[in-house]
């Protein structure tokens, strides 16, 4: 018996549906970076002891059943302070690249559809701003002004603005070169108006894979800084401060100095995965 499909007024099958094809490598990057965004926002409720609090005699103690990722240094818990610390890592990265990429998005699209004066002074400023080392803006400004929550997240955010700028600017003038935007020009649109409702329902997709890498730059600096003695100051610690501050360790294999790297490590390639692996729409063809 031969089936046939139902045709819509518009040609499409009746049982045409779409949909989103999710990777599963991508699916399980997603779920890593969900973890740990909820142990960040629950993370006070999740420890089993205060982060300050020694509760082992002996330092950089093994693993055991009360000590699940061993102790530190001075016998404090580890698993407690690596889930505090996702706090200061995912909170901090996420609040600058926020900020970023907000910021970027925003100027490249005005320089775009601007052009003239604006673009050539935004431009330049910010490709002078590009040109300097991030670590090294990022030392002189932290050992200048001091390091604090706010310090850091602002310091972090400016050091990754010219690049977001410059991707969202190029995105931007290939579509202000396009014929609807000339079009909308022609209807006296207004520069708001292009901005917000043509270019940038256009951009959002690579603006948004753009926002991930860059959230993986913003936390390997901030933990380069922590490393360095010039992030998130004692007692309070995130990941990069928990290396630095275990790294004697290092010789015996302690769990100590370990974990937080594969803490570090486990957010950044997840993070990468997702992005590599993005969803995909898809058209299910189903016939009746």
């Amino acid at each position: 018996m031969t089936m046939i499909r139902s045709v819509t007024a518009s040609g499409r099958p009746s049982g045409t549906r779409f949909g989103y094809r999710f990777n599963i490598v991508g699916a399980i990057g997603l779920a890593v970076i969900l973890a740990w965004a909820l142990i960040a926002i629950f993370a006070p409720l999740l420890i089993p002891y205060p982060v300050g609090d020694i509760v082992d005699l002996d330092y950089f103690g093994p693993m055991s059943k009360q000590l699940w990722l061993g102790s530190d240094y001075l016998g404090r818990d580890m698993l407690s302070r690596i889930l505090m610390g996702a706090r200061y890592t995912v909170g901090i990265s996420l609040a600058a690249v926020a900020i970023a990429c907000f910021s970027g998005v925003v100027l490249g699209m005005i320089a775009a559809v601007a052009g003239g004066w604006l673009d050539t002074i935004l431009s330049r400023f910010l490709d002078a701003m590009n040109s300097i080392p991030s670590k090294l803006f990022g030392l002189v400004v932290v050992a200048a002004v001091g390091s604090s929550v706010p310090v850091l997240i602002l310091t972090l955010s400016v050091i990754y603005i010219p690049g977001a700028y410059r991707f969202a600017r190029a995105l931007a003038v290939n579509i202000n070169a396009m014929d609807f935007i000339t079009v909308a020009r022609i209807r006296g649109e207004s520069t708001l108006y292009l901005i917000r409702s043509e270019i940038l329902p256009n951009i959002v997709g690579p603006v948004l894979a753009d926002l991930g890498i860059r959230f993986v730059f913003i936390v390997l600096l901030l933990s380069g800084l922590s490393f360095l003695g010039l992030g998130v100051q004692p007692p309070y610690a995130d990941w990069g401060a928990l290396v630095r501050e275990n790294i004697g360790g290092l010789p015996f294999g302690a769990p100590a100095v370990m974990f937080p790297s594969l803490a570090i490590a486990s957010l950044t390639i997840s993070v990468n995965l997702l992005i590599d692996n993005l969803p995909q729409k898809v058209r299910d063809r189903s016939v009746s």
